[in-house]
């Protein structure tokens, strides 16, 4: 989309979806991710059963049990996050990774509730935690039940870090809405994706809002770097390494690998 060059499937999957052209970085599933930092495919899943149902009833062109059946065949997920604890470059890390893939990588209770737990997680064992963000917002299914979940993650986050918790935020294209107004603002350290779109309302509402032309960029990663609401606009190639040098910066390291089988840590 952005130099309109025509890039083999083989290259772009060599080079993590990454434009071998322009450097644009396509949007990418939750599973990618976990193939990009983990270790290897070891790793312990976080309420991994826990299920969106309808409390709402909610009735529209295509009834909410409808979208959420046909989000699950599509993606192959549960919902639109997936939580997990594994090993990234020898450290034991808990990782909550959202998927926009799946009915836009909105958050309903089902989200709030595994990255409450991917918290609780890794407040009880003491590991770092790393989220990765994409997301259109609050899922309006689910009314009132999917706002509460912005402040339930935020009060989970405020208890980590006063037990001295690091919380990494990575934010991919695109982090909108409830997500970046709660979760993905909170980070001790704030990355991002190039080019990435990232705000609460719609650039269009915000114009017609304050009658006024807006900034070249408003709402992509660089310009939200320039007046300092990120730390570091980081390539998704580099980003393993980034992460793990940030665990060592703050002495998050550790040379412990979870064995799954024998339940044991080395």
């Amino acid at each position: 989309p952005q130099c309109n060059e025509v890039v083999y499937r083989t290259m772009l999957e060599e080079n993590y979806y990454i434009c071998t052209n322009c450097t644009h970085h396509f949007r990418i599933t939750s599973d990618d991710y976990i193939q990009l930092l983990l270790d290897d495919e070891e790793y312990e899943e976080i309420a991994g059963n826990v299920q969106s149902v309808d409390p709402l009833n909610f009735q529209a062109t295509k009834n909410y049990k409808d979208q959420i059946l046909s989000a699950k065949e599509k993606t192959g997920n549960k919902d639109a996050v997936k939580t997990l604890i594994g090993n990234l470059n020898g450290s034991k890390t808990v990782l909550a990774i959202m998927d926009f893939a799946f009915i836009g990588g909105s958050m309903g209770s089902v989200v709030g509730e595994k990255i409450s737990q991917a918290i609780d997680r890794a407040t009880d064992d003491h590991l770092p935690l790393v989220i990765i963000t994409a997301s259109g917002g609050a899922r309006m299914q689910e009314g009132a039940y999917s706002l509460m979940q912005m402040a339930k993650i935020s009060s989970k986050l405020a208890r980590y870090s006063i037990m001295g918790g690091l919380y990494i935020a990575v934010l991919t294209d695109p982090t909108t809405g409830g997500t970046t107004a709660s979760f993905a603002m909170l980070g001790d350290i704030i990355l991002a994706e190039p080019n990435a779109l990232i705000g609460f309302a719609g650039a269009r509402v915000i114009k017609e809002t304050i009658g006024e032309e807006l900034p070249a960029g408003f709402q992509r990663t660089e310009f939200l770097l320039e007046k300092g609401f990120i730390d570091q606009i980081i390539n998704r190639n580099e980003l393993k390494t980034t992460l793990t040098d940030l665990f060592s910066f703050f002495n998050f390291g550790s040379s412990e690998e979870i064995n799954l089988e024998s339940d044991e840590v080395k």
